[in-house]
Formats: C-alpha cells, sequence, structure tokens
C-alpha cells in the first residue's frame, strides 16, 4: 500500500465583498512607507489550530464558515482583495485599486504531515510548511502597467488534529499592525457569525486616509529608489524554494526572567545606556547566537522596524492601513558579537541606535540616505538579518470559534536570514523567537543558544 500524499488540494474559491458593499473602482494611493516595500518577496503567516474534526465537518461547516466570514470582513478591509498597480510612467504613482468583482483566492486542503511536529518548537524541515501557504495569483501585464494580486489564503485540514490557515501577502498592502487589525476583524465576525461585535467598536475600522503622511519630496526619492517605473518589465514572484534545501525552523522562547537576568547584565556593563528593554536584550542575544555560528569574520547588519503611527507629529490612528515603519540598524564584526561581551556589544549597538532614531530631531521616518548608503554597490555585506513581527501584537489572540492558535509561524524568514518575535502563547511576558538556519548551524545555534543562557540563570 503507497503512502498518503503530502498534500491533497481540494478547491479553490474566489471570495469578493458582498455585491454592491464596497464601491466600485476604488482606488488607495500609497506612500513612500509603502514604495520601500514594492520588491521585496511576500510576507507568509501560518496559523495552526488544534481541532479534533472529520472531514465532512470541516466541508460542510468550517470551509464555508470561513469563506462566509472573510467575505463579510473584505467589505471593510477591501485593499485585500484588490490589485497592486504600477505603471511604467514615472507621472502614474503606484496605487491599490479595487474593481467589483475582485476576489482573494481560497485553496482548502487536506494534509498528512505530523501536526504536532510541526507545532513543536525543536528543529523542524522548513520545506515542509511551504506546502500550507498559498502563493499569489499571477500577474497581469498591459502596455502601461502590471497589477499584481496582493492576497491569498489557504485553508488545510489535518484529519483528526486540526487545522491550519496560511496567508500570503504583497508587503505593499500593509505592515504586520494592517495584518493584525484585518485578522482581528475576520476572526470576530468568524466567531461571533456577525459584525455586531467587530462594529460595537468604531476604533477597530480601518482607517484609509492616506494624506496625513503624504510627503511628495520623499515619495520622488522612494520611487526613484526602488525604479517602480521598471516593475512592469522585471517583476518576478518570489517563492520559497522547495524540498530538501537543508534548512530547518526552530523555536526558542526567552521568559520574562531570562530577560529580566540579561537587562541586569547589560546594566552593570553599560549604566549609562538608555534602551536596555526586553526587545533590545532579546535582539542582542540572539544577534549573539547566531555570530557564534559563524566561522568568517564579516560585518553583518541587524535590523529592525519601528512603527511609526503613534511617533509621527501629530500621531495617525492606531488602524491606519498599510506600512507606517521606519528603520533601525546596527553592524557590527562577526567576532566582536560572539560570546558575553558580543551580547553587551549587541544591546550597546542597539540601544545607542534606538536612541539616535527615536530623538532625531527631524522625526522618526528614516532618511533614505541610509539605504542607500547600504545597499550602493559593494557595501551589502554576506549577513544581513532583520526581525519580523513585534511582540506587541498579539496574534495568539485569533480565535476564530475554536480557541486560540496552538502555533504561530512567520515562513517569510525563510527568505532572508531573518527571525521573527511573538509575544508567547501562554504568557505576553515572554518571547517567543522563530530562527530558521542551514541545519548544521541550527545545531551550532540551538548549543550556543542553551549554553549561553546558562550563564545568566
Amino acid at each position: 500500500m503507497g503512502s498518503l500524499p503530502i498534500l491533497t488540494v481540494i478547491e479553490q474559491s474566489q471570495i469578493s465583498p458582498p455585491p454592491s458593499t464596497v464601491e466600485d473602482d476604488k482606488s488607495l494611493p500609497l506612500t513612500f512607507f509603502d514604495f520601500m516595500w514594492l520588491r521585496q518577496p511576500p510576507v507568509h503567516y501560518l496559523f495552526f489550530y488544534e481541532h479534533s474534526i472529520t472531514e465532512t465537518q470541516f466541508l460542510e461547516k468550517i470551509l464555508p464558515d470561513l469563506k462566509q466570514s472573510l467575505s463579510t470582513t473584505l467589505q471593510y478591509f477591501y485593499p485585500f482583495a484588490g490589485n497592486l498597480f504600477a505603471y511604467s510612467s514615472p507621472d502614474k504613482k503606484p496605487e491599490i485599486r479595487y474593481v467589483e468583482g475582485d476576489s482573494v483566492t481560497v485553496t482548502s486542503a487536506k494534509c498528512h504531515l505530523d501536526f504536532n511536529q510541526l507545532t513543536s518548537n525543536q528543529p523542524r524541515e522548513c520545506d515542509k510548511f511551504y506546502h500550507l501557504i498559498p502563493i499569489l495569483g499571477e500577474s497581469t501585464k498591459a502596455s502601461d502597467y502590471i497589477k499584481i494580486p496582493l492576497f491569498s489564503v489557504q485553508v488545510t485540514f489535518f484529519p483528526n488534529h486540526g487545522i491550519s490557515i496560511g496567508m500570503t501577502n504583497h508587503h505593499v498592502l500593509g505592515d504586520a499592525t494592517t495584518r493584525f487589525c484585518f485578522m482581528n476583524a475576520w476572526t470576530s465576525i468568524a466567531r461571533s457569525g456577525s459584525t455586531d461585535s467587530f462594529l460595537s467598536n468604531p476604533t477597530n475600522l480601518p482607517f484609509y486616509d492616506k494624506s496625513l503622511v503624504q510627503n511628495p519630496k520623499l515619495d520622488e526619492s522612494y520611487l526613484k529608489f526602488v525604479k517602480a517605473e521598471t516593475l512592469k518589465e522585471d517583476y518576478q514572484p518570489q517563492m520559497l524554494s522547495g524540498p530538501s534545501n537543508n534548512k530547518l525552523r526552530g523555536t526558542f522562547v526567552l521568559t520574562r526572567n531570562i530577560m529580566t537576568e540579561l537587562k541586569k547584565t547589560v546594566l552593570k556593563e553599560l549604566p549609562t545606556l538608555v534602551y536596555v528593554s526586553s526587545f533590545t536584550v532579546a535582539c542582542a542575544y540572539i544577534w549573539s547566537c547566531l555570530a557564534s555560528t559563524k566561522n568568517v569574520d564579516e560585518q553583518q547588519i541587524f535590523g529592525f522596524v519601528i512603527d511609526c503611527r503613534a511617533r509621527l507629529d501629530p500621531p495617525i490612528p492606531t488602524t491606519y492601513f498599510g506600512n507606517c515603519l521606519s528603520g533601525c540598524m546596527a553592524m557590527e564584526n562577526t567576532n566582536l558579537l560572539k560570546g558575553k561581551q558580543g551580547f553587551i556589544n549587541g544591546a550597546k549597538l542597539f540601544g545607542e541606535s534606538l536612541h539616535k532614531v527615536l530623538t532625531n530631531k527631524d522625526g522618526i521616518v528614516l532618511d533614505l540616505s541610509l539605504y542607500e548608503d547600504i545597499f550602493a554597490d559593494g557595501m551589502l555585506t554576506t549577513t544581513m538579518i532583520g526581525v519580523a513581527g513585534t511582540p506587541k501584537l498579539k496574534f495568539y489572540n485569533m480565535d476564530f470559534g475554536w480557541g486560540t492558535p496552538k502555533k504561530v509561524e512567520t515562513v517569510s524568514i525563510d527568505y532572508n536570514g531573518s527571525i521573527s518575535m511573538n509575544a508567547c502563547k501562554d504568557s505576553d511576558q515572554d518571547l517567543e523567537i522563530g530562527v530558521c538556519l542551514p541545519d548544521i548551524e541550527m545545531e551550532a545555534f540551538v548549543r550556543v543558544f542553551d549554553d549561553g543562557l546558562k550563564t545568566y540563570i
């Protein structure tokens, strides 16, 4: 008897907002905050739910309810069903457009991978997760523009174990805060079977007024930097590589008590350092562990983003739809990041970098010159690490009606060696770090991570 297939696609559906609930041919302008992401890989994220149901229950109850609630949600978050339009003419800026009938592709599937292994913290094969994430739809090219779908969903049933909901979005659609607001709406509507709870708080609705962050000078410089007018000619949808890539995904937890000890260590060595937070010491510790897996001394860049919504003058609503991020970066040679002193060096660099960005007299928005310096020919280092997600957004609270997720994974960190960061499921004071590395480096990382903590606790 042959083995069962890893994944069987059951159906593909096109889900639109309910008819006549969104104004036809609705356009959402983009700003320099969005333009920076025009050429970046898509974002892939996975929510795993334990739910002991039959395939009949999945097909006749779970799936129809998810599609119905998604349709209802899209009337408030219409850009998720729309498309990115990028034009060949430099006189026309890229925009998101929704036209009546636009839709989100929802794929339903059945999977025979080990649900419990996928949702564990131990290092697991990265390519197994690729079966569970959808790809974006095909782009369409016309004489003077390219149209690119922005969002897709895959709902996967694990017989007698649970469900995963995989989502993929183009980054110009929005940042983690926008995705959180969308997910909060969708789960609320799915859980209650109506919009009453979601609409009871007007601050749940997305805020679409882009005029509050418009800056024509920055728009022009960012569009020139990313070569937006050539996107039609050279756009290549990026996909994660398929099997046997020898990469592993591991989840590592830093508890509140451990981070308190890490902060004490930093403050003992650097008593005048201004920014010593759980986030900064967690990044510094992970950076040090990653450096310790390298045998070559090279310059490394560690970058992370800062939500600008509350830091603009004047501040804009939390539910502002789109990207609203500035950047913060630290650079150091690998050998100066290893061991306890390397951790201290990393924390110092993060603290000083944050202080510089947050106290910049010209505001929080990152000067494009920093990007230009880093990405100039010959300047890009061989190792660049970023942080996907933020512990401030409680993605483990997302409940479709079957309880909260057993595990949340940011699969797109596989593209570029970034890490993911979330508040833990059982305690939002603890941090859950996702790391993706080649198998040999992962083995070294696990050893360094565990051994290093023994010096602080």
